[in-house]
C-alpha cells in the first residue's frame, strides 16, 4: 500500500505586517490564515526609507529567493521559493556608492557590508525582498531582508523577522509570486 502524500500548500499571494499600535518596532504578520508576532526596524516604519535610517520600508516587497544556514543544520524547508545554502564567504554590500549596492558580494571585501553567515542565528533563514534591488536608488536602503528574529523580539535594523518555528510554518505556502506587505 502506498503512503499518501499530502500536495503542497497553494503558494500565498500576499503576507501582510501590520505594526502593533502598543510599540512601533513590533507587528503581527499574517498568511494562510495565521497571525505571527514579527520584529521590524529599530526606527519602526517609513514611507521614506534611507540607507542605515534604521527603518523598516512601508512597500509591497516580492520575495525573491534566499539563504540557509545547512552547516548549523537547518534542513531546507519545502517551499516554491528558491533557496541556496549559504557559502562561507557570501556578504551583502550595504556602500551606497559602491557598483554592488544592495547586491550579494564574496569576501574579502573591503566597502561597507553585512556579513551573510551571523553567529547570532539571524540569517539561518535569510529571505531576500525586492526592496531597491532592480532599481536601485543610491541611498535608498540596503539588506532589507525577512529573517529570525532574536527571542523577545528586539528591533532589526530595517528587516522583517518571525520566530524559525513560525519561519517553518510559512515556508510551504511561498513562492516567487508572494509579496511581503508592510502596511502603515
Amino acid at each position: 500500500m502506498r503512503a499518501k502524500t499530502t500536495p503542497p500548500p497553494q503558494p500565498l499571494r500576499t503576507i501582510t505586517v501590520r505594526r502593533k499600535p502598543s510599540d512601533p518596532t513590533r507587528a503581527l504578520l499574517t498568511f494562510a490564515g495565521r497571525t505571527e508576532e514579527a520584529a521590524l526596524g529599530r526606527s519602526g516604519i517609513s514611507s521614506r526609507k534611507r540607507e542605515g535610517d534604521g527603518a523598516t520600508p512601508i512597500a509591497a516587497m516580492r520575495l525573491v529567493g534566499g539563504y540557509l544556514r545547512h552547516d548549523k543544520g537547518v534542513v531546507r524547508p519545502q517551499t516554491r521559493l528558491p533557496l541556496r545554502f549559504t557559502p562561507s564567504n557570501l556578504l551583502w554590500c550595504d556602500e551606497p556608492s559602491h557598483a554592488l549596492y544592495n547586491r550579494p558580494v564574496a569576501a574579502p571585501f573591503k566597502p561597507s557590508h553585512e556579513t551573510m553567515r551571523r553567529d547570532d542565528g539571524l540569517y539561518d533563514v535569510c529571505i531576500v525582498m525586492d526592496w531597491n534591488l532592480r532599481t536601485r536608488k543610491r541611498l535608498g536602503g540596503s539588506a532589507i531582508f525577512f529573517h529570525i528574529a532574536k527571542p523577545g523580539y528586539p528591533p532589526t535594523e530595517g528587516c522583517v523577522a518571525i520566530s524559525l518555528p513560525a519561519m517553518k510554518r510559512l515556508m510551504p505556502f511561498i513562492g516567487r509570486d508572494t509579496v511581503l506587505r508592510v502596511l502603515a
